[in-house]
This record gives structure tokens, sequence and C-alpha cells, in this order.
């Protein structure tokens, strides 16, 4: 398979090249298209009135500007607490459990059987 791909390569660089001839040959067979029609021609817009001068600008600025005026007293502040309110006197009491679980004290030696990891029984 590895031998014919230049073979095959070939041939589609040759048939594109020839695809290409025949469209290029097409288009200069054909016919220019027709003359496209005459575009119709845009009326004049009529004059427009000449604008008319408008009215001088002040030549002076105003020597101060207003200035915002800020308030006299500032706002009073909601009543806050001075302190903490009282921690309870004692601590809760937790109740203690009535008994433990025993805890093994040896590690068991002897493992379940699992069946998909165990040899087959012996006959």
């Amino acid at each position: 398979m590895a031998a014919h791909g230049p073979v095959i390569f070939t041939m589609l660089v040759a048939l594109a090249l020839f695809d290409g001839a025949l469209a290029a040959r097409h288009l200069l067979d054909t016919t220019p298209p027709p003359a496209a029609a005459a575009l119709p021609t845009i009326p004049t817009l009529p004059s427009l009135p000449k604008p008319t001068a408008l009215p001088p600008l002040p030549t002076t600025l105003p020597t101060t500007l207003p200035q915002p005026t800020l308030p006299t007293t500032l706002p009073s502040l909601p009543n806050m607490p001075t302190s903490l309110p009282p921690l309870p006197a004692g601590l809760p009491t937790i109740p203690l459990p009535s008994g433990f679980p025993s805890i093994p004290t040896t590690i068991p030696t002897t493992f379940p059987s699992i069946p998909f990891l165990s040899p087959p029984p012996s006959n």
C-alpha cells in the first residue's frame, strides 16, 4: 500500500490541474454578460437655506462658582451595646458513655476466603 501512495498523489495532482484547465477554458469560451442597464439619474437636492449666525458667546466668565454646602452637624450614631452579655455560670455537662467498645488485642491470622482469589478445591 505504501508504494502506491506517490502514484495516487500524482494522479490526484494531474486530475486537479486538468479540472482547473477545463474550468479556465470554459470561462474563456463563455460570452460576456450583457451590458448593465443605465442607472437612473439621481435628482439634485434643493439648495438648503444658509445657516443663521449664532448669538455671540459671553466673553467673561463668572468669577466665583456656586459652592456646595456641607452639613454643619454630623448625624447621630445608633446606640451600640458597650459590653457583651454575661457568660453562663458553669460549663455544660456532657454525659459520659456507659460502656466502651472492646478493642481487639491480637490481629486475626485467618482471613475470610475470597472465592475468585482462592485456588479451586482439590477433589
